[in-house]
């Protein structure tokens, strides 16, 4: 079963989320200061990674604070031991218990949020359960059948005034339509929350093969006004793509990794479409959309694509680099082969019908 967003437990083994997808989430997001929250926060590795973001950039651990939720109660006392192994103060919640029946958090506003939570959960609540939740006021009741979008609506309504949430989900979340999850994704995307969508690449993951997304989502996205040490543009109407799918290196024959130069990139480019000033750069840099790899789109934009958040409907093909070759050189190299290729075809035609006839089958 899962037990949260770090890890899988399948059969005791403990499986958790790939380093390079909570470093991405953490870089991207970039908890420096306030409230960081986890809903399902497993053996709280995304907790571990914020701070360690935060050492690395000469921040000061001492301006934020840690508040998650597990549902397994081992992996609750893992995290518990995780966290003060670390000299990390946190609070898990006096217990261990189901984040949408038994909030340990109800109160929270939290400036930000990381998490992985469990894909395509079925089941999650009754027919007549949790159907009048405040946390999806003003949005349909997410389905029974699938969990994906009561994670989302819970993580929306966590956020304080100006929060960002950034978390993984299965790549069903950015397109699906079924039971009334097309209805709630509009309205998300509507109240202009969707800051950035990032297509990742597959076989990330250890022991799934489910293709997987990040959303990231901010309560406000009017740019001077945010929280944050970084000024950023107005970015109101606007959402960018991603399409990271091609990147990624094979660590083993079914493994792959996200690299630290393809986690810069993705991050810079975030950065640069927020209009924040990079620490590695002297001015601040102009973004451009990139064919095949990223695109700012419009809310008239995802409304002209019936409300799907997947990255690949914006960005388009990359363009194909120029090798100097003049188009002429090119076409009579293509035409000789093709030739070359008929007059094959035609002397094998001409062997397989003398076969034929030797064995009595001739025409």
């Amino acid at each position: 079963m899962w037990g949260g967003n770090n890890f899988l437990i399948v059969e005791n083994d403990i499986i958790y989320t790939p380093k390079s997808i909570v470093t991405l989430i953490a870089d991207m997001i970039e908890p420096f200061e306030g409230k960081i929250y986890d809903p399902c926060c497993g053996s709280g590795g995304m907790f571990v990674q914020s701070l360690k973001f935060i050492n690395s950039h000469n921040g000061n651990q001492k301006n934020v604070s840690i508040y998650g939720q597990e549902y397994t109660n081992t992996t609750y006392k893992l995290a518990k031991m995780n966290l003060a192994v670390r000299g990390i103060s946190g609070n898990l919640g006096d217990v261990a218990g189901d984040t949408f029946f038994k909030d340990q958090h109800p109160d929270l506003k939290a400036d930000y949020i990381m998490a992985n939570p469990p894909f395509n959960q079925k089941q999650w609540r009754a027919d007549n359960e949790l159907v009048d939740d405040a946390r999806w006021a003003g949005y349909p009741t997410p389905p029974t059948g699938n969990a994906n979008y009561a994670w989302i609506m819970h993580m929306i309504s966590k956020l304080s005034e100006h929060g960002t949430a950034g978390f993984v989900l299965a790549n069903g979340s950015m397109s699906s339509n079924t039971s009334g999850e097309g209805d709630i994704r509009q309205k998300i995307i509507e109240n202009d929350l969707v800051d950035c969508m990032i297509a990742l690449p597959g076989q990330l993951f250890y022991t799934t093969q489910i293709p997987v997304c990040l959303w990231f989502i901010s309560k406000d996205k009017r740019g001077n006004n945010e929280k944050g040490i970084l000024k950023r543009r107005d970015r109101q109407g606007e959402t960018l793509f991603i399409d990271a799918r091609e990147m990624g290196s094979m660590v083993n024959r079914t493994l792959k990794e996200l690299t630290n130069d393809d986690i810069a990139k993705i991050t810079e480019t975030y950065h640069i479409w927020r209009g924040e000033e990079l620490a590695t750069e002297s001015v601040q840099k102009e973004y451009d959309d990139v064919a095949g790899y990223c695109k700012s789109a419009t809310l008239a934009d995802i409304k002209a694509n019936d409300y799907v958040l997947t990255p690949g409907r914006y960005v388009g093909a990359a363009e194909l680099a120029d090798d100097g070759i003049p188009f002429e050189t090119k076409m009579t190299e293509l035409s000789q082969t093709l030739y070359n290729q008929m007059n094959q075809s035609d002397e094998l035609d001409k062997a397989i019908r003398k076969n034929l006839e030797a064995l009595g089958y001739g025409e």
